[in-house]
């Protein structure tokens, strides 16, 4: 009798758990689109390599099909795909939607404003991804950092920059509010695709050009078509990669599987900031000891009229735009501390190590 019982209640166990055994194993196949070229080194190949994480730590409930830009939709038409649902997830950078969400560019890269540990401090504990999050709401997509190129160069130039006077004139592709800042000392800057940068430098069609660091720029050959490398990457000194998930797609996932995309996005953050400060090391040195390229700071007055010039274009910005004003006061002001807390700790320690 009582074993007929416990047979009756592991029955009715087994009925009310069903629902959730099925419901915790339904499998998922979504479609992700990049901004970037097939086989991109780093930004490409680490987005192939976060869904295969994903689909490996969800043992197959989840699983990520990912397309190139041009594969599926065109790279630039990566975050009109998630908003409207025509794909789950995108990866790209947060100044490419720069004219729907002017805003959206403090996500990115702002001259002269924080590094990589500046901008992951700012997103987790300084209120920076909630207002990133609040951008992005109205169009139905949830964005989450994904990665970091590190402070760049600060672009390939045909003839030496020795005064505020050489950059007058000069033709030069930059994008972003870079571009913004170095139209305003008198270049006259051009937006162009990957695969026309090293033509247009090596034709004079352009007198110089910045990318993104040693490792890309010897792959792209540029140091052929110039041979002055200048530094800092002023205006992208910790460019920020993005995921970008629909919102209604990501509410369809059960908590554990947002768990998992969560913990792979953080770990492609890390990921994509670690291959670009090894392969940069390596890079440079072959640029510099092989193909003697000369490696040059930009001059003190340069940076410091460029600096004064990027407070102006940024100021000018939040007149046109409330969220704009919004996120520049917010960023503006963590930074301001992070600057204090750095100025003790790794600026700091590299000064000692000068000594």
């Amino acid at each position: 009798m009582k074993i007929k019982k416990v047979h009756q209640w592991i029955c009715l166990l087994l009925i009310i758990l069903a629902p959730i055994t099925q419901a915790t194993e339904k499998k998922f196949r979504w479609k992700m689109v990049t901004t970037w070229p097939p086989h991109f080194p780093i930004f490409q190949i680490g987005v192939e390599k976060f869904a295969k994480d994903i689909e490996d730590m969800s043992n197959g409930r989840l699983k990520i099909k990912v397309s190139a830009g041009g594969e599926l939709v065109p790279a630039l038409q990566t975050f009109d795909a998630v908003s409207q649902g025509l794909v789950q997830m995108g990866h790209g950078s947060a100044y490419y939607w720069a004219g729907k969400i002017p805003a959206a560019q403090f996500m990115s890269a702002v001259p002269f404003g924080m590094t990589a540990k500046g901008m992951n401090a700012w997103f987790y504990k300084g209120g920076g991804l909630k207002l990133w999050r609040d951008l992005y709401q109205p169009f139905g997509v949830i964005p989450f950092p994904a990665g970091n190129s590190g402070v760049q160069m600060g672009g390939w130039f045909k003839k030496k920059i020795n005064s505020l006077e050489d950059l007058k004139g000069l033709k030069m592709r930059i994008p972003g509010l870079g571009g913004k800042v170095l139209s305003k000392a008198g270049v006259a800057t051009k937006l162009l695709a990957v695969g026309e940068i090293y033509t247009a430098l090596e034709r004079g069609n352009i007198d110089a050009t910045e990318f993104v660091g040693p490792f890309h720029d010897q792959r792209l050959g540029l140091y052929r078509a110039a041979k002055y490398y200048y530094y800092p990457g002023w205006h992208e000194p910790g460019a920020v990669m993005e995921l970008i998930v629909n919102k209604k797609a990501w509410q369809s996932l059960p908590k554990d599987l947002q768990k998992i995309v969560e913990i792979a996005t953080r770990a492609l953050n890390q990921w994509m900031y670690n291959e670009f400060e090894g392969l940069n090391i390596k890079a440079l040195r072959e640029l510099t000891q092989q193909y003697k390229v000369e490696v040059l700071p930009f001059p003190d007055d340069v940076i410091k009229e460029l600096k004064r010039l990027t407070v102006e274009t940024l100021e000018e910005e939040s007149a046109k735009d409330a969220k704009f004003k919004q996120v520049y006061e917010a960023f503006k002001a963590f930074q301001a501390d992070h600057d204090a807390w750095n100025a003790i700790a790794d600026e700091a320690y590299s000064k000692a190590l000068a000594k």
